[in-house]
């Protein structure tokens, strides 16, 4: 009896499957029909003007009877300008996308409508606030070094390395990243991180604003290391040829770049759509440049030969509510 039992639990199983196929299919194709009456989505992204357009190129494609509106700007313009419309009753965007201390106070202040995405189970709940926005892609902080100043083997091994006498004085960071301070508290504790920023100051890091700019500076010679720069600027730097690499000194804070839908959004249907590619394993693909780490799990674990090197702590999107004391507790350690 046991084999026929087996069977027939292999044969409901199976049409279970089938079943949730034919619902799935049948909910795609709904989507697609009300999205194509739409026929636009309009798109607020706070990400780089050239991979914000290669998503937007493969969408039309696979959609060509929908169009995606693009309105880049920085992540802090951004915010402030979906807060301002939100407030107005004014909402022209569909999706927002920017990094998540700004989708955290967006969907806080009830900007996010929810929505559960088909591929949310491939996101691990720390990449995500559920039901409201995901994680795109992120970026994990590292420490650059050009390779001819400070050769592998004189590199430092972990954060308190970076605090050697030798050092004083030849160390870049990018000064208004409360973010990265943050990131860098909740990866040491509160008191360890607070008490390694104090004695990090004492090295007179040389502060600069940009990390294409500070990417630059290294491969030039201006300062052995750059001490919180994104891996993907590292990469895009080390593409050209420049003799910059980085390494990490410890567990690695990540700031992630979330993408959601607004609250009502004027083409609901088409953003859903639009959302659903993003998050697709074919979107994530596209999302995934050198140095770039991608949260969903069937495409992250693609990346592994390089996120062997790397132990990354996603940073609480929570911590957003008290950024303006981390920013004062920075500008209060590092001066400006």
């Amino acid at each position: 009896m046991k084999p026929v039992k087996l069977a027939i639990g292999l044969i409901a199983l199976l049409w279970l499957a089938i079943s949730a196929a034919r619902v799935t299919a049948a909910t795609n194709d709904a989507l697609v029909d009300a999205a194509k009456r739409e026929g636009e989505v309009v798109y607020y992204a706070s990400m780089n003007l050239g991979e914000a357009n290669a998503i937007i190129v493969e969408f039309e494609k696979r959609y060509p009877f929908i169009k995606v509106r693009l309105n880049r700007t920085g992540s802090e313009k951004l915010l402030t300008r979906v807060l301002t419309e939100f407030r107005a009753k004014k909402t022209f965007a569909d999706i927002i996308q920017t990094v998540e201390f700004s989708m955290h106070i967006v969907n806080r202040g009830g900007v996010l409508a929810r929505y559960i995405p088909q591929s949310n189970g491939f996101y691990a709940k720390e990449f995500k606030e559920d039901g409201y926005w995901t994680t795109v892609y992120y970026n994990a902080y590292v420490t650059a070094y050009n390779t001819q100043l400070a050769p592998k083997a004189t590199l430092p091994k972990s954060y308190d390395d970076l605090l050697d006498s030798k050092w004083k004085g030849k160390l870049l960071m990018e000064g208004t990243k409360a973010d990265w301070f943050a990131g860098i508290l909740q990866v040491l504790g509160q008191e360890r991180g607070i008490n390694y920023m104090r004695a990090l100051a004492k090295q007179q890091p040389s502060r600069r604003e940009g990390h294409e700019l500070l990417a630059q500076l290294v491969a030039a010679g201006e300062g052995v290391f750059d001490i919180n720069i994104p891996v993907a600027s590292v990469e895009r730097m080390k593409e050209r040829g420049a003799p910059i690499d980085w390494t990490a000194l410890g567990p690695v804070p990540a700031i992630m770049v979330g993408a959601g839908l607004a609250t009502g959004a004027p083409h609901p249907n088409a953003a859903k759509l639009f959302l659903e590619f993003v998050l697709s394993r074919e979107g994530q693909k596209l999302m995934q440049t050198p140095g770039r780490h991608i949260a969903r799990s069937d495409v992250a674990n693609e990346q592994a030969a390089m996120l062997k090197e790397l132990k990354i702590v996603p940073v609480n999107p929570a911590l957003a509510e008290k950024l303006d004391e981390y920013a004062k507790q920075q500008r209060s350690i590092f001066g400006g």
